[in-house]
């Protein structure tokens, strides 16, 4: 049986029925490793080999949620969250509660798409962002499923599809892996073999939106990242708007999101928008709110090593090749859907594509796809499952928001509705393209 369906599976179904997503990512790595023969001390050495490389991204990220939560405790989203309100409470709130719905589904796909370029501080928005307009998604009897899924598609469909922030890292990594394993590749063709994959998602946010689109009712939650309007100053809005820009110019001057969340952190001290005797708490909870993020970040890095120490990558590839029997547009369809196992195992589209690259690029020259084919196969066998794992940034990072209250399930309302409606039309049509346009 081959080691990284098994690990993958165990993981998933572990999730599915609600264990802790870190203790699953553990116990899928040691059962694919068990699978793969490797010893309890290999499989163990794998693990923790892999574990410093979450490091990064898990202080990364919990610098990030400080800074965000220093943010939101200055009151800055609530000036415009009041106003929501207020027009909601006014008795021609009822008639404009479609263009409101709207325009929050606008606002928040908008900024998870400039969290990717324009504001390159990736899923630190989404703490900043979504608690303090909980308030009005419950008065708008919002389902939660919906904000998901947007945030996921703006995060993936952009990253996937415009070249700039965290988009080039992502579009570079193709580039440079489909050039390694013989093919060359330039990054200007990107974008163009990504377009019918990332169409496909957006029409699936579309789907998600009228699929969820009945009223759910949550209870109002009084919440630690509200406050009165009135505490809000035209400075504390100047300054931090100073450390929004502070953050950004070191971020993309150092290309590291530590230095850039410090950044914001220190001129929110220097200009008095983070009070000194507040600072200690206020940034604590910030930690805590997307520590758990970094935690499953870092198993997740283990549960990859271990992966790529089995060596059944290949073997699974081969063996999708060999049931499909030359069949190309099956074919495709199979390293699709492998490109899906291994990323919903690692969590990560970024990390996925070295590992299916050096595998697919031969196969699929073998199979005579065009090179715009073979990167729209890559690029999109990369993305699928970064929206849907458990183990994904894309999916921790919503519920890291709209779970503050306690009434968002990771799995069941993250997890299921985005693989649902983002990886199964990505899938199609990255399958569509691939083996009939491109």
């Amino acid at each position: 049986m081959n080691a990284v369906i098994v690990a993958v599976g165990v993981m998933l179904i572990l999730s599915l029925l609600r264990i802790n997503v870190v203790l699953s990512l553990v116990i899928g790595a040691f059962a694919g490793g068990i699978v793969s023969e490797l010893t309890i001390s290999e499989t163990v050495g794998a693990f923790t080999d892999g574990l410093g490389g979450g490091a990064v991204i898990a202080l990364s990220y919990a610098l990030l949620g400080g800074f965000a939560v220093a943010i939101a405790k200055t009151g800055i989203t609530n000036v415009l969250i009041a106003k929501v309100v207020n027009l909601l409470n006014a008795k021609e709130g009822n008639n404009r509660k479609g263009l409101i719905k709207a325009l929050i589904f606008f606002s928040i796909f908008a900024m998870a798409i400039m969290s990717q370029n324009l504001i390159p501080i990736h899923i630190a928005f989404i703490p900043l962002l979504i608690p303090p307009i909980l308030k009005i998604l419950n008065l708008l009897e919002v389902d939660r499923r919906i904000i998901a899924v947007v945030i996921a598609v703006g995060l993936v469909g952009t990253y996937s599809f415009v070249p700039f922030g965290f988009g080039f890292i992502f579009q570079e990594i193709i580039t440079n892996q489909v050039t390694s394993a013989g093919m060359l590749a330039q990054m200007s063709d990107v974008p163009k073999a990504m377009a019918i994959p990332v169409f496909g998602m957006v029409i699936g946010m579309f789907i998600a939106i009228f699929v969820y689109r009945k009223p759910r009712h949550y209870e109002d939650q009084k919440l630690d990242t509200e406050v009165e309007q009135s505490t809000v100053s035209t400075w504390l809005v100047v300054a931090t708007v100073m450390a929004l820009i502070a953050a950004l110019v070191v971020q993309v001057q150092t290309e590291s999101m530590i230095m850039g969340a410090m950044a914001g952190i220190l001129t929110m001290y220097i200009t008095g928008a983070l009070k000194w005797r507040e600072a200690d708490e206020v940034l604590t909870d910030g930690m805590r709110l997307m520590s758990f993020i970094g935690f499953v970040m870092i198993a997740a890095n283990g549960f990859a090593s271990v992966i790529k120490a089995t060596g059944h990558v290949d073997s699974l590839v081969a063996g999708a090749l060999d049931i499909l029997n030359g069949n190309t547009s099956l074919a495709v369809f199979g390293m699709l859907i492998v490109g899906l196992i291994v990323t919903m195992g690692i969590g990560s589209s970024f990390a996925t594509i070295p590992i299916i690259a050096a595998l697919f690029v031969p196969l699929s020259l073998e199979l005579g796809l065009s090179p715009l084919a073979i990167i729209c196969l890559i690029g999109t066998a990369g993305a699928l499952g970064d929206a849907g794992s458990p183990a994904s940034d894309t999916t921790l990072g919503p519920t890291s928001g709209l779970n503050v209250d306690g009434q968002h399930n990771h799995i069941w309302d993250t997890c299921v509705p985005t693989f649902t409606f983002i990886n199964i039309p990505l899938i199609l049509f990255g399958w569509i393209a691939v083996a009939f346009i491109l």
